[in-house]
């Protein structure tokens, strides 16, 4: 197992579409992103790029704020997108069958820190944050799944 992080400067909200649409195109079932940062960070903006690229006809992505899961059947399969905010213990995660879409569909869960041991040893970690421009942010992704090196290089360019 490797263990590296890679971080971007993403100067508009229309450079990190781009960035979530690269990483779109290297997903396959089974992988978990999480993606952390504070309210208006750019997480479900990130998230929203990555599942229309998924997609094969455009659909509306709301939100999961409320919902707390939205689906959607793309390309390769199942992309579940998890929003775990206003969660408070992993029980309420394991009643959303979250866990379970780990194995074998494309999942993206914002505010992963209410996953705790539930959250998946192979996960992509994507932080974003404010950058020192306006609407710029600074991504950093982590990882110890040695593929995902092969799979970012077209981040590092």
């Amino acid at each position: 197992m490797s263990d590296d992080t890679l971080s971007l400067l993403l100067s508009s909200p229309d450079e990190t579409a781009r960035r979530a649409r690269q990483l779109a195109r290297r997903l396959l079932p089974g992988d978990v992103i999480l993606l952390s940062g504070d309210v208006g960070a750019g997480k479900t903006h990130f998230a929203r790029a990555l599942i229309a690229e998924l997609l094969d006809y455009p659909e509306d992505i709301p939100s999961p704020t409320f919902t707390l899961v939205q689906t959607y059947e793309g390309q390769s399969g199942a992309i579940w997108h998890a929003d775990l905010y206003r969660l408070t213990s992993t029980h309420e995660i394991e009643e959303l069958g979250l866990v379970e879409a780990f194995h074998d569909a494309i999942c993206l869960v914002e505010w992963p820190d209410r996953l705790g041991p539930l959250a998946p040893a192979g996960a992509l970690h994507i932080s974003l944050f404010p950058g020192d421009e306006e609407d710029s942010r600074v991504l950093t992704a982590q990882w110890t799944q040695a593929d995902w090196s092969d799979r970012l290089t077209e981040w590092r360019i």
